[in-house]
């Protein structure tokens, strides 16, 4: 029973992390309709920004802020400076570009930051929380990952559901003709998407850093594993991206605590070609109806 209890919350903990890349996919999806592959790279130099700053003698979170800034800047060029060249040319332009981006910062990364592994600091502990006299595998940072990601997915909801700028941000995103005519900057929603995409993906970066071992590639497993959960709880949803984050990592727990951890990749497999197979648009896609 404990070790079934323990692989469960590590699954939920887990889960979240996985979440939290998913919402940043959500929200550059919801408003630029770019898959966007340098999703992690990008959030790997932020938390090296913040690594920077803390060595640098300063607080986590300062730290933590400086990233979340840094992320929100580094959108912001890479839609002006880079993605802006490709829009309008073909949908298949801006996926091809993004992973070139990928390549790109990868290889920067590595030469700014080096290629060792480096420890970054978590600003709560680490250990299991004790529950009755045992240890459960529930960190204090670990509740700190569930509530930051809980947060961000309700100010999502917030944005695309109940405010003037959620709205034109999806209008840019699925018509940008149609939206110019109603007198939507399209330039601009697109920029901020990015923008907003990337501090999202970077506090990703930083939640699955903390208390870890961080290089170059350290986000490279779960850009996979956030793709999947995107797609699983669906692309235009970003309570979908949480529930599929949870449902994936949970899942994956499990393969792994009694089945082998071995079998993780193949488990992620099958799950996506399940969802795919039996709802291409995810658990919380909806069928839009048209009127002929």
């Amino acid at each position: 029973m404990q070790q079934f209890i323990n692989t469960a919350l590590g699954g939920l903990t887990t889960g979240m992390v996985y979440a939290a890349f998913a919402l940043a996919l959500v929200l550059i999806w919801r408003s630029t309709r770019v898959v966007n592959f340098a999703q992690a790279p990008m959030a790997m130099v932020t938390t090296f920004v913040a690594l920077a700053v803390i060595d640098a003698g300063f607080s986590y979170w300062i730290g933590f802020a400086v990233a979340l800034a840094a992320g929100l800047v580094l959108g912001a060029i890479m839609e002006r400076g880079v993605m802006r060249h490709v829009q309008g040319k073909g949908e298949i332009n801006a996926v091809i570009l993004t992973l070139g981006l990928f390549i790109v910062l990868h290889a920067a990364a590595a030469v700014v930051f080096g290629n060792d592994f480096r420890s970054f600091p978590a600003p709560f502990g680490v250990r299991g929380i004790e529950v009755g006299g045992r240890t459960v595998a529930l960190t204090g940072f670990g509740i700190f990952t569930i509530i930051a990601v809980l947060v961000v997915m309700g100010l999502l909801v917030a944005l695309f559901r109940f405010t003037d700028l959620g709205l034109r941000m999806r209008a840019a995103a699925f018509n940008p003709e149609v939206a110019r005519l109603l007198g939507v900057r399209v330039p601009r929603m697109m920029t901020l998407g990015w923008a907003l995409a990337s501090l999202v993906g970077s506090l990703a970066g930083l939640l699955i850093a903390g208390g870890s071992l961080i290089h170059p590639s350290y986000m490279d497993s779960v850009v996979v594993l956030g793709f999947v959960a995107a797609v699983l709880g669906g692309l235009d949803s970003p309570l979908g991206a949480v529930v599929g984050g949870l449902l994936l990592g949970v899942t994956l727990a499990f393969v792994s605590g009694y089945l082998g951890s071995q079998l993780v990749a193949l488990a992620a497999l099958l799950i996506l070609m399940i969802v795919l197979m039996v709802r291409p648009g995810g658990i919380f896609s909806t069928t839009a109806a048209r009127r002929v």
